[in-house]
């Protein structure tokens, strides 16, 4: 994970990755609404009209997320942050044009989340979600310890990443790494970050990464 063109090798690998629904989830466009179910379920308890302000929608792709969950929430309004150029040039163009018309998005930045550092005091939520895999360790924890100043007094960052069973699992076509579960956990730890809920993605296809939020 150390090496220099690691970033490099994942902005690469994204650029060609087509942007849809389907190119967003590696060809699991069925998952789509399983997910976002999940999501909304999971971060239910949490929100309520006076804390659902502004969100934060981290490695957003085309803005799938944002589209089906944080605005489903319902979050007021959502940043994107992006590092693929061919991905925000969707979602502004054609996948949110509808959200960014009605005044629902606000930011959308082109840049990776070792480079992101969000304004202080501004979202009620920060979501990150199949995209932590991208950072090295030491660039996620300094990612969360920025995203913990960019809270509002109650914030919170959510997490819903794949988790391996045992081991680290590099795949070096994409440059990422898939985590198990106590070294995301040792991870937060490191970040000065308490663990307030956890739970398992149910009802997605066999054979897939166990998905923890």
């Amino acid at each position: 994970m150390d090496q220099p063109d690691w970033y490099a090798n994942a902005q690469k690998y994204w650029t060609n990755v087509s942007p849809t629904v389907n190119g967003m989830l590696g060809g699991f466009a069925v998952v789509d609404p399983i997910d976002a179910r999940g999501s909304l379920h999971f971060v239910k308890p949490f929100f309520d009209a006076n804390n659902t302000t502004y969100a934060c929608d981290c490695g957003a792709g085309i803005g799938r997320v944002t589209k089906n969950f944080l605005l489903q929430v319902p979050f007021a309004k959502v940043d994107l942050v992006e590092q693929a150029p061919n991905f925000v040039a969707q979602a502004k163009e054609s996948y949110l044009k509808a959200e960014i018309d009605a005044g629902r998005i606000g930011d959308i930045q082109c840049k990776g989340l070792q480079e992101f550092s969000p304004e202080s005091n501004k979202y009620d939520l920060i979501w990150c979600q199949w995209v932590l895999g991208h950072l090295t360790d030491d660039d996620l924890i300094a990612f969360f310890k920025r995203c913990k100043a960019g809270l509002r007094p109650g914030g919170l960052i959510g997490v819903k990443e794949n988790n391996s069973s045992k081991d680290y699992l590099v795949d070096e076509e994409d440059s990422s790494v898939t985590r198990p579960n106590d070294a995301l956990k040792k991870i937060f730890a490191s970040s000065g970050l308490e663990l307030i809920k956890e739970d398992v993605q149910h009802g997605l296809p066999a054979g897939l990464f166990t998905v923890r939020m």
